[in-house]
C-alpha cells in the first residue's frame, strides 16, 4: 500500500423494519443526493437483500467520514428510527482509523487495518 493511501471505508449494515423498506429507499435517496457535495468522499450509494440495507461508502480519509457523518445526521437518525444497524466495519490505514476511535465510539464500530494492497 502506498503511503499516502489515506482512504476509509465505512460498512454499515441495516435490517429495516417490516413495511419501512420504501420509506428507507427514499431516506437513502436523500442521503445520495446530499453526499454529493462532499469533497472527500470517493464512492457512495446503498444496495439491497430483501429487508436488509448496506451502503457502500469510502471517503479520502477519516476527516472525509467526520464530515459525511455531519452532513447526513438528520436524515440517519430518521433512517435508524425505522431499521437497526446490525454491524459497521471501518477500514483505513491506522493513522486514520486512529483519528475515528473517539468520534465513532458511540456506533461501537470493528475496525480493520489495513496492511497490504495498492489504489489506482
Amino acid at each position: 500500500m502506498a503511503l499516502d493511501d489515506t482512504v476509509c471505508t465505512l460498512v454499515p449494515y441495516f435490517t429495516v423494519q417490516d413495511g419501512k423498506l420504501d420509506e428507507f429507499k427514499a431516506l437513502g435517496e436523500q442521503m445520495v443526493e446530499r453526499t454529493k457535495s462532499e469533497s472527500d468522499v470517493v464512492f457512495y450509494g446503498f444496495s439491497f437483500s430483501g429487508q436488509r440495507a448496506h451502503c457502500r461508502e469510502g471517503y479520502q480519509g477519516a476527516a472525509g467520514i467526520l464530515a459525511h457523518l455531519e452532513n447526513v445526521d438528520a436524515l440517519l437518525k430518521q433512517a435508524l428510527g425505522i431499521a437497526s444497524l446490525d454491524l459497521l466495519e471501518v477500514h483505513g490505514p491506522a493513522t486514520e482509523l486512529a483519528k475515528l476511535q473517539e468520534p465513532l465510539s458511540g456506533l461501537n464500530p470493528t475496525y480493520f487495518t489495513m496492511e497490504t494492497g495498492f489504489r489506482r
